[in-house]
This record gives structure tokens, C-alpha cells and sequence, in this order.
């Protein structure tokens, strides 16, 4: 009789099958817990579902005819998962080790736990760069807050465990629980926001988010975007107003409304055309009247 499987990694692919593969190559070399890899093709432009199968029959591979979204291509995945605990990972990330391990026997310790986030390195850095040590709360008017350790060399100054505001989309494990009372990841973002929005969710349903460093995650970001892309730039502003109406109430929604709108917005706007970036001034407006626009902003 085959043992129950502890942990599926959900992974989406759009573009990307040589990164996904080799964070495939990464899960299969070290990691001894039982487990599945989902991957979920998010409507590659060519057809990186049969490389996948073809390199990677093991693995369980779901094709979208289109694309849709971070969180779209992850619930996908999460209805899939049959295992007691649900790893979202990016797939430009890579594990050097079975340290993941140490995160299923953390939530094992603490069914309070909804979610945990490892330490996040930056793939490509040496020394060990820190993406992601944990992240402080979100200004209720602005939405501002500070990933800890970004940019920092990695001494172990942040190897203690601690509570954290919002888990990292790029390598969150998720208790299936805490899913079945919060439900799956609000689709309406799309793209940046959703795994903030997420982490709301969970902890309004009574379970606590932690970062825990007993193991690291090493990450290629912004490999299939760009840090400063059009894209991203579009998304970014159209999902901090998005996450501003759904969480914020009364006085703290108005005025959080005038800052994104009146301040930040505007500052950004003249900022890229003072640099002559048309594109990104364009996606800063194209972002806000996109979420004018937007219906259902609450699904």
C-alpha cells in the first residue's frame, strides 16, 4: 500500500519549460517526503505541455486553453492536489536541498498555521542575496509595507521564525484546511496582489501566517515579466486599488483612495514620462481606469 502523500508542489508554467524543468529536476534530486508535482500550462505559445510529459512523465500536467493568471492557473492546481499540505511554488525557483521537509513538520507542530513562506534567496546571487525574510504590516492608507532582508546579504540575521503579514507568492505552503475555510485564491487579480489579498483571507478566517527560514527557496525573479515591465507596472496599480476596496473600510478606504489615486498614481505618471518611458506612464493610467472599469472587484 502506497503511503498517503504529504505535499503537492503546484507549479505553473507559461513560457518557461526549461525554468520548470529545472525546478522539476531540483524537487525529484531532493525531496524525500511523499509528494506530486502539478504543473499547470497556462497556454504556452508552443506546446511545452508534451516537453513536459516527455522529460517529466512522473509529473501530473494540466493545459489551459488560456491564460488565466497566477491565481486562475493555481486554483486550478490546488482543485487538483490530493496531498495534506499544497506548495505553490514559482516555477523560475529551485530547492538545493530537502529542507521543505522541516516546513510540513513546523505545520504539523502548529494546526494554528495556515501558511508559511521559507527564506527566499535570489537564485542567481552570490553571496546568498535575500529576496524574502518575512514582510511587516500594510499601511491601512497607503498600503506600504517592507519585505524584511530585501537585498541584504544573507549572515543569518534572519533565521528566527516569526509571524508575518502576507505570505510570498513565490514559495507559499498552504494547510488544506485554511483553504477550505478561505477559500481558493481571488482570481479577480489576475497577476501581483492575489497571494496579499490570500493571506488576508486566511487570517480573517482565524489562522496566522508565518515565515519559518529552516528552509530556503532560491529564486530567478522576474525572469517571465520583468522587474520594470509595462505589465507589471499596469497590474501593480490596478491590484493596490483592487486590494484597497476589498479590505479597507469607512475612513481608511476614502483615504487610501486618495493616495493611490491623488498622490501615488500621479507621481508615477510624471515620474516614467520625465524619464521618457511612454509605456510605463501609459500603464499607470491604463491600470487605474482598468479598475474603474472593473466589475465583480469583490470575487
Amino acid at each position: 500500500m502506497s503511503r498517503q502523500i504529504e505535499l503537492s508542489v503546484v507549479t505553473i508554467n507559461y513560457n518557461g519549460v526549461e525554468d520548470t524543468l529545472e525546478l522539476i529536476y531540483s524537487l525529484r534530486k531532493y525531496l524525500t517526503v511523499q509528494y506530486e508535482i502539478i504543473v499547470v500550462d497556462n497556454a504556452s505559445d508552443n506546446d511545452e505541455v508534451s516537453i513536459i510529459n516527455q522529460m517529466a512523465p512522473d509529473c501530473i500536467t494540466i493545459a489551459n486553453d488560456k491564460n488565466i493568471g497566477f491565481s486562475g492557473g493555481n486554483n486550478i492546481g490546488i482543485k487538483k492536489a490530493t496531498g495534506r499540505y499544497i506548495l505553490m511554488l514559482n516555477n523560475d525557483t529551485i530547492v538545493k536541498d530537502d529542507s521543505v521537509q522541516k516546513l510540513i513538520t513546523f505545520m504539523d507542530a502548529n494546526p494554528q498555521i495556515g501558511g508559511v513562506s521559507p527564506k527566499l534567496l535570489y537564485a542567481e546571487a552570490s553571496p546568498d542575496i535575500i529576496q524574502y525574510a518575512g514582510a511587516t504590516e500594510l499601511s491601512m492608507v497607503t498600503l506600504r509595507n517592507k519585505t524584511i532582508g530585501q537585498g541584504e546579504i544573507d549572515k543569518g540575521q534572519y533565521n528566527e521564525s516569526q509571524k508575518t503579514s502576507f505570505l510570498h507568492g513565490a514559495a507559499m505552503m498552504i494547510r488544506r484546511e485554511a483553504i477550505e475555510k478561505a477559500g481558493l485564491m481571488p482570481e479577480v487579480f489576475f497577476l501581483y496582489y492575489e497571494e496579499i489579498d490570500w493571506s488576508t483571507q486566511i487570517e480573517k478566517n482565524g489562522f496566522e501566517l508565518w515565515y519559518n527560514p529552516v528552509c530556503s527557496i532560491y529564486h530567478k525573479e522576474s525572469r517571465s515579466v520583468g522587474s520594470e515591465s509595462p505589465l507589471k507596472i499596469y497590474y501593480m496599480t490596478r491590484n493596490r486599488l483592487l486590494y484597497a476596496w476589498r479590505n479597507r473600510l469607512g475612513l481608511a478606504k476614502i483615504l487610501s483612495f486618495i493616495y493611490l489615486f491623488g498622490v501615488a498614481a500621479t507621481r508615477n505618471t510624471i515620474k516614467y514620462l520625465l524619464r521618457g518611458d511612454l509605456d510605463l506612464a501609459r500603464s499607470v493610467v491604463c491600470g487605474g481606469l482598468a479598475f474603474i472599469k472593473l466589475k465583480n472587484k469583490l470575487n
